[in-house]
């Protein structure tokens, strides 16, 4: 896929068209930098105030929570590679701050705040031009793949 970092599609299973990071910018400890372009050819624009076209919040959301899962793709290797999953528990204290419009560029940032055992708590922004447009806390567990 070009245009996309290739750690992003090693380190995580999402493909377009629900892939929402482009690429990694750093990752350093706990702390994740990610970017994504949102397409203004994005079929959801369409119906989502065709007039003045918007990022679902929702979607950025998604971004955030997909740098998320980078993150923890280099913290929780051992246990990924032992065929546990990463399953979002809460979502917490979301909020919108500003409009994503097409074309824009988001830049996200994820930072580990506490981990216990295979429970993970995150908290990530996602701003544009510098500007916050969303700021979300969240947990994730490591989980075993149900059986099919």
């Amino acid at each position: 896929m070009s245009g996309v970092d290739p750690r992003v599609l090693e380190g995580i299973p999402h493909r377009p068209p629900f892939l929402w990071v482009d690429e990694i910018v750093a990752l350093e400890g706990d702390r994740i930098v990610t970017r994504k372009r949102v397409d203004p050819d994005l079929d959801v624009f369409r119906g989502h105030y065709p007039d003045f076209p918007i990022t679902p919040g929702v979607l950025v959301c998604e971004a955030i929570f997909q740098s998320g899962a980078l993150l923890l793709a280099q913290r929780a290797r051992e246990e990924l590679a032992a065929g546990l999953l990463p399953v979002m528990t809460r979502i917490k204290d979301t909020r919108f701050r500003a409009m994503v419009r097409p074309g824009d560029v988001l830049d996200i940032e994820v930072q580990l705040d506490d981990a216990l055992s295979k429970l993970y708590h995150l908290s990530g922004k996602a701003a544009v031009a510098g500007k916050v447009a969303v700021t979300s806390a969240f947990a994730v567990a490591l989980a075993p793949k149900p059986s099919e």
